[in-house]
């Protein structure tokens, strides 16, 4: 009897399994035109993403470029441990991760007070004017940013000679260390934060606008309003964005960082990427390049799955 139990059992099982995959290819049959608008995107990360994953063994390897990708001998951790027992590690583990942290602190809370600010604005022509103005900034290419840092910053430039002006002493702010975070992290915000508060300003505009006049019935304040209100609306989408933001936090910008980097700020301004664009194709170390690039990967690769759990256990939004 419980054999005949235990086949029964198997054979529901294996019918429910053969009605659900049929039932999930007629679906597919039937929106044939949805799967079919995927397929570029899905080709294109195969292609550019998933078949070029296939050079990340050159990180175990001793990489030639005559010797080619599989022929060239395997040397296992040897260039990870070569990375990780280099001088240079821990000053690149804390400018990265600090520089990371900083604009992750700061330019992450921002975008979302001034969408909650821009909503709260009656008039539509000066919101829009100020919308303008905010988004603007992102449009200008990381070359002329450096740029016109340099023209504001540099010795002759606008701020010192505003300074001398006062009588007051020169500031070296691309030479001192203690100076490229904040010029650094300044620019981001005068660039990004604008563009940043679109996808904000779109949550609170699908609000019901029937929640903020039952507030104001129950006699809530305009910030009560905002605390009660809007926040919550946005916070599903701030949550993701958080999750997104802390998984690529190894991954700051190279191009910002390279062009503000000088000789003497280089204690401050050396990251991951600068070192691994200097070594790997300045040096031709490819090997070890790659090797500090997959481990930079795996950093942000555990950051993400863990952020999205904690994220998911808080607030029940995460990215899967």
């Amino acid at each position: 009897m419980i054999n005949k139990s235990i086949k029964s059992e198997s054979y529901m099982e294996g019918k429910n399994l053969i009605w659900k995959r049929s039932k999930r290819w007629n679906q597919i049959k039937r929106n044939w035109e949805l799967y079919l608008f995927l397929l570029p995107t899905l080709l294109y990360f195969i292609i550019f993403h998933y078949v070029p994953m296939y050079g990340v063994q050159i990180a175990f390897r001793d990489y030639s470029p005559g010797f080619g990708i599989l022929t060239s001998p395997w040397v296992g951790l040897e260039h990870f441990i070569r990375f990780f027992e280099s001088y240079q590690f821990w000053s690149l583990i804390y400018n990265t991760f600090s520089l990371s942290a900083l604009q992750l602190l700061i330019t992450f809370p921002l975008p979302i007070i001034v969408a909650i600010m821009l909503n709260q604005l009656m008039f539509k022509k000066y919101k829009k004017f100020v919308q303008t103005v905010i988004y603007a900034p992102h449009f200008i290419s990381v070359v002329v940013l450096v740029g016109m840092v340099y023209v504001f910053f540099s010795g002759n430039g606008i701020i010192n000679n505003f300074l001398n002006l006062l009588g007051m002493e020169e500031v070296r702010f691309l030479t001192e260390p203690s100076w490229f975070k904040p010029l650094y992290l300044g620019s981001s915000v005068w660039q990004e934060t604008g563009w940043a508060a679109i996808i904000y300003l779109a949550a609170l505009a699908a609000v019901n606008p029937e929640l903020h006049e039952a507030a104001i019935v129950d006699g809530a304040s305009k910030f009560q309003r905002i605390l009660h209100v809007d926040v919550p609306a946005i916070m599903p989408i701030a949550m993701i964005l958080l999750v997104l933001s802390v998984g690529n936090i190894m991954n700051i910008g190279f191009e910002k960082a390279y062009l503000l980097q000088t000789p003497l700020n280089q204690t401050s301004s050396e990251i991951i990427p600068t070192y691994v664009y200097k070594v790997g194709l300045q040096q031709a170390q490819y090997s070890f390049a790659a090797a500090i690039g997959l481990f930079n990967a795996v950093i942000n690769l555990v950051l993400l799955w863990y952020v999205n759990r904690v994220a998911k256990r808080l607030s029940g939004t995460g990215l899967w």
